[in-house]
């Protein structure tokens, strides 16, 4: 994300519900399914929160709010208590960061599949011996 977009992914003119639902969600950690689960909602109903196709009812939105750290206003509005720009991570860096996990992930169960090889081929050697 450029300067001149973080600057401006929260301006109350240009950002969404949805958008400000879902850069807050990321600036607290979570991921999807973490939040809906949290919530008491099915993962579709936060996807379409989050897809401006829907917005949730007054009680659903003041949990919504408190689990974020942000107030119900800059949610709906864009004003108030909401979520610094820097704090969120831009989706290209989430993922790379998953998918460096997976490359450390993926290495060390090569690693445990060489020194199991390698076991097993000196047990079996031994019995050819």
């Amino acid at each position: 994300m450029s300067e001149e977009q973080s600057k401006d992914w929260f301006d109350p003119e240009t950002s969404t519900f949805g958008d400000r639902v879902a850069g807050a969600r990321e600036a607290a950690g979570m991921d999807q399914k973490q939040l809906s689960k949290r919530l008491g909602v099915k993962l579709v109903t936060l996807q379409n929160w989050e897809n401006d196709m829907a917005e949730p009812r007054a009680n659903k939105l003041s949990m919504l709010a408190g689990m974020l750290n942000v107030s119900m206003m800059w949610l709906l509005e864009g004003t108030g208590e909401g979520v610094d720009p820097e704090q969120v991570i831009s989706r290209e860096e989430k993922d790379m960061n998953e998918i460096l996990a997976e490359i450390v992930d993926l290495k060390a169960r090569s690693l445990r599949t060489a020194n199991r090889l390698g076991a097993l081929e000196k047990k079996l050697r031994t019995w050819v011996d």
